[in-house]
């Protein structure tokens, strides 16, 4: 007997068929012997519904709030999931964040999860119940409902299935694995056999929306094999496992890009010791995340600094920085400008010289400007105009042959 994790997200579970279908895998699973441990998105759109629902009475409403009102989602799926099984012929009973031991910090809206103490979902296992907890939330160290973010449902099964020594996780979705790129974008993009929890780690964090990337970071310290599959399909997916596992290892593994992002700049800052950390302090202490940052040569005693942050960040970011702008002798602020952002991922740039120079080849030649340019050991990533995004994408994956 095993213990499997299985997450289904927001469009395995998005319809009454659709979460008949999750029912009936679920129910499989349990019925060849195993313990099963579910772990639900909300259906569809509901998230995007209730956030512009928000946003019609208040451009930037409560974060406390917010979670209270995002979190009933997930209740929603995770009570109708259960009614189906139950439906079935199983038994199954449904658990939300907190009821589930999913102890948070205190920061609304991205809440990281401090500790797990699955006491009733152990129990519900033990009792031969199939035991399906609400993914995204949980409650804090004040006993207030929290969220952990976009994708937060990954990071609630892959803690979970570490939590509870779990065989697997099984993240299914409505791709069948992870590919090179985006096969929207790519058409002739390729599905992975395996691929490293660190390249994962990279892909999610510069814009692959098939896993969060706290989930992957989650599977990589405690060591959960994790399977992106199909919740239509019953064909292999993609291991994310650690990089001991792949025999093979390709230099580069796949292609991503973000397409949420603007570029600010403040102009004409004074080029003195303190100036950047006075600014971006700032931004940190009202929790507002900034990516990639380039500082130009300083002339006349005066640089540009300019940085990328999340479109969703603005709202909050334009009155700090105007208030910084004029305290700290700058220019001005030059109004964000919506930016893209490819970039490239694989263990094997450790060791292969020339990356870089290629991908650079590659976005010259397709007539793309380079506009901040950040790397990792194993990552390049570039900003270049948002309506040029997609032809840089299809650039670069052609460039290092990538494709089916």
């Amino acid at each position: 007997m095993a213990l499997y994790v299985q997450k289904f997200g927001g469009t395995s579970v998005g319809s009454a068929e659709r979460i008949k279908n999750v029912a009936r895998r679920v129910v499989e699973t349990a019925e060849a012997g195993h313990q099963v441990c579910v772990v639900v998105s909300a259906m569809g759109k509901t998230t995007d519904e209730l956030i512009d629902l928000a946003h019609e009475l208040s451009p930037d409403p409560s974060r406390r709030e917010m979670d209270m009102l995002l979190t009933a989602g997930e209740r929603i799926s995770m009570a109708l999931l259960s009614i189906a099984i139950i439906e079935l012929g199983h038994d199954a009973v449904s658990f939300t964040g907190s009821q589930a031991g999913i102890l948070t910090d205190t920061v609304h809206g991205k809440a990281r999860i401090l500790e797990i103490t699955p006491t009733r979902v152990v129990e519900a296992l033990n009792d031969g119940k199939v035991a399906i907890v609400a993914g995204f939330q949980g409650v804090s160290t004040k006993k207030d409902v929290t969220t952990l973010g976009r994708g937060g449902s990954d990071a609630t099964a892959v803690a979970l299935a570490a939590a509870l020594k779990a065989d697997v996780c099984e993240v299914y979705t409505d791709v069948d694995g992870v590919y090179t790129s985006d096969p929207r974008i790519v058409p002739n993009a390729r599905k992975l056999a395996k691929i490293s929890f660190e390249e994962m780690l990279e892909l999610a964090s510069t814009g692959a929306g098939v896993m969060m990337s706290r989930s992957v970071e989650l599977g990589r310290n405690d060591g959960v094999r994790i399977h992106v599959r199909s919740s239509l399909k019953s064909t292999e997916g993609t291991w994310i496992v650690s990089e001991e596992e792949i025999v093979e290892k390709p230099i580069i593994a796949g292609v991503s890009h973000d397409a949420s992002e603007s570029k600010i700049t403040l102009s004409r800052v004074p080029d003195q010791p303190g100036i950047a950390a006075r600014v971006f302090r700032a931004l940190a202490d009202a929790e507002i995340n900034v990516d990639m940052i380039v500082q130009n040569s300083s002339q006349d005693g005066k640089t540009d600094i300019s940085f990328t942050m999340p479109d969703i960040e603005m709202v909050k970011a334009d009155p700090i920085l105007d208030a910084l702008s004029a305290e700290i002798g700058a220019e001005g602020v030059r109004s964000a400008e919506p930016v893209g952002k490819v970039s490239l991922v694989g263990a094997g740039m450790r060791t292969h010289p020339g990356v870089a120079a290629d991908m650079f080849d590659a976005l010259s030649a397709a007539g793309i400007n380079i506009a901040i340019i950040s790397t990792s050991p194993i990552r390049i990533s570039c900003v270049v105009a948002r309506e040029q995004l997609h032809d840089a994408v299809r650039a670069v994956h052609d460039k290092f042959q990538l494709g089916g």
